[in-house]
């Protein structure tokens, strides 16, 4: 099997910074002309709190419902193997810190894969760079994270303390990351909602979609009351 010109772009989010990721996406844009294929490997706190960034660069959230360690380098990893597999590409960017992936690397590149990664500066193992074609370490985060803090206000000065936006719960969090219209305040019809939450792996096959909208009236009204067909976000207010 030949490659072809399609250029992966796979982020492991719990690695990485925002800022790495943007970085990265544009130098791997100006290296190869595109970025084909580009999806984060997130929690679904992740894929909410950076919804507007994800949407912004066109970067499909994959959400991980299930909470445990590597669970996201695995997920990573089925999908690099089963992509690879179907039709090798021209270059798989994995944009991740760690060395988890260096088996995954090895495995790739058997297949006839070019595997290129990208690390944050910092965080990067030393033995990451060493299984790839090509190695890239970025300080973009880290230098945000060195930012000195402002000295604190005088009292006289200060002003009104924000209120913080409430933590959501985990699978209303993981509703908004599979639907993003919802997180926008559109109306969804519920047939692509259910569609949609099934292939995250949020919705069984025989479960009811309403009674699940219907747990958190306080996030998500349906209409028409009587047989609803739509499903719309209220944002938490007050």
């Amino acid at each position: 099997m030949s490659p072809t010109g399609r250029i992966l772009f796979l982020i492991d989010a719990d690695n990485v910074s925002v800022d790495v990721i943007r970085e990265a996406l544009q130098q791997k844009i100006e290296a190869h002309g595109a970025v084909h294929l580009r999806r984060c490997y997130c929690s679904a706190e992740f894929a909410v709190k950076n919804l507007e960034f994800l949407k912004e660069h066109s970067i499909r959230a994959m959400v991980n419902a299930t909470a445990g360690k590597n669970c996201t380098d695995i997920a990573l990893a089925i999908d690099a193997v089963d992509l690879c597999a179907r039709d090798v590409p021209g270059a798989v960017v994995i944009v991740a810190s760690d060395s988890d992936f260096a088996p995954l690397v090895l495995y790739l590149r058997e297949l006839g894969c070019r595997v290129e990664g990208v690390g944050q500066k910092g965080k990067t193992g030393v033995d990451s760079p060493r299984a790839y074609d090509g190695f890239t370490e970025l300080a973009t985060g880290q230098r945000r994270v060195a930012k000195t803090a402002r000295p604190a206000a005088k009292a006289a000065d200060a002003k009104p303390a924000q209120r913080r936006s409430p933590v959501l719960p985990a699978e209303i969090a993981g509703v908004l990351a599979a639907i993003p219209r919802l997180a926008s305040g559109d109306a969804v019809e519920l047939r692509f909602a259910a569609e949609a939450l099934r292939k995250a792996g949020l919705l069984a096959k025989n479960a009811s979609l309403t009674r699940l909208f219907k747990r958190y009236p306080e996030s998500f009204m349906l209409a028409p009351a009587a047989q609803p067909n739509t499903v719309r976000y209220r944002s938490f207010e007050g």
